[in-house]
């Protein structure tokens, strides 16, 4: 049994009302979508800013309310719970927010923001519990004095890490990820990455990773979910999915990876005209308007998401007649030389006698012109 089922979770926001208060537009944010994650297992939800991600994350713990479908944990059908049992069952699922500058409280030290979910829950006797938040830093590098600190006292990447603590202190067993290092600087999200990595082999937790960055996803994902305008086109295991993706969506997502090299030689899909609004999504397939292989049937008839053997599933009318993928992901990843000398340099520490009280400053070599 998986540890969490989603089954044709729809979610429609009301975008305007008549005179009289009734609805007369819907955004589409969800339209039926259904995936499960297994314990201790990484699922990415993957797509372009506007597919839905992030609210599917929010229905799933409902921090909002669903219109339909279902949501199973354990076996228990989470839209069925009252307030207590609700609350009982966020001990056991949480969720680390987009932006470590808002998710914290500016009012309260870490000591607090740690302590306050072992009081709800109950978990710590209160002389136990700056004991437990010692641990919880410790546990994602953080320094146990660092404590009787305030958020803004912190950089990205450590506000991130008490996020994660503040999610571990309660020891769930599925932890949402909600774009946790898309806020960060680059040489800070490996950091948050090998952390959430190491703390699921330690702990055994299970992630539901929402990420629009592919080049994040295919580090850390067992699994892969494509979605477009509030629906999944593409579902399978990371390394099939990122060896030969089936939708021409999934194809031109993972196209525009960035590399290192600039002479690596890949094919890059580049897709004509605007993405679709929520709004008012087109008939038929969501994406035909931009497929280069659309046809008219296409237009008309929604795909169903269909598996093969494999467990691979692709909503697509034309999966099997689409050419296979041409190097959309570069196989040569090798830095270039010229990168490699930037690095290089960078990375010289300048012999200088230090001076007493002033901090010396290195300058980068000269290169040759």
């Amino acid at each position: 049994m998986a540890l969490l089922e989603v089954k044709n979770l729809v979610k429609h926001f009301v975008a305007e009302r008549s005179l009289f208060g009734r609805p007369t537009a819907f955004i589409k944010a969800v339209d039926g979508v259904s995936f499960h994650v297994d314990a201790g297992e990484t699922l990415a939800l993957v797509g372009e800013s506007g597919c839905g991600k992030s609210t599917v994350s929010r229905l799933v713990l409902r921090l909002i309310e669903p219109d339909a479908g279902s949501v199973h944990f354990e076996g228990r059908d989470l839209l069925a719970l009252n307030t207590n049992q609700l609350r009982a069952f966020r001990r056991d699922a949480q969720i680390i927010f987009q932006d470590p500058y808002a998710s914290l409280n500016p009012r309260m030290t870490v000591s607090q923001i740690l302590t306050e979910p072992l009081a709800l829950h109950d978990l710590v006797p209160p002389a136990r519990r700056r004991e437990r938040v010692e641990e919880l830093l410790r546990l994602v590098g953080l320094e146990p004095r660092f404590a009787r600190r305030y958020p803004h006292e912190f950089s990205g990447g450590q506000r991130q890490r008490i996020a994660i603590a503040r999610a571990l202190a309660v020891e769930p067993k599925l932890i949402i990820c909600d774009e946790p290092v898309s806020a960060l600087d680059v040489s800070i999200r490996s950091q948050i990455l090998n952390l959430l990595r190491d703390l699921q082999d330690r702990l055994g937790l299970a992630y539901v990773f929402v990420s629009h960055d592919l080049a994040v996803v295919k580090h850390i994902a067992d699994r892969v979910a494509v979605m477009n305008l509030g629906c999944i086109v593409e579902t399978a295991e990371a390394a099939a999915l990122f060896a030969s993706p089936r939708h021409p969506y999934s194809r031109a997502l993972l196209s525009a990876i960035p590399v290192p090299n600039p002479r690596a030689k890949r094919s890059r899909i580049l897709l004509q005209g605007e993405m679709p609004s929520a709004l008012n999504p087109p008939p038929g397939c969501r994406f035909h308007t931009r497929c280069p292989y659309a046809t008219d049937r296409c237009h008309v008839e929604p795909p169903p998401l269909l598996a093969d053997s494999a467990g691979h599933a692709t909503a697509c009318h034309r999966t099997a007649e689409l050419p296979p993928p041409d190097a959309l992901v570069a196989t040569d990843t090798a830095v270039s030389s010229t990168l490699e000398r930037l690095v290089a340099a960078f990375s010289e520490v300048a012999e200088v006698p230090a001076l007493a009280g002033v901090d010396i400053v290195k300058t980068m070599p000269s290169a040759d012109v």
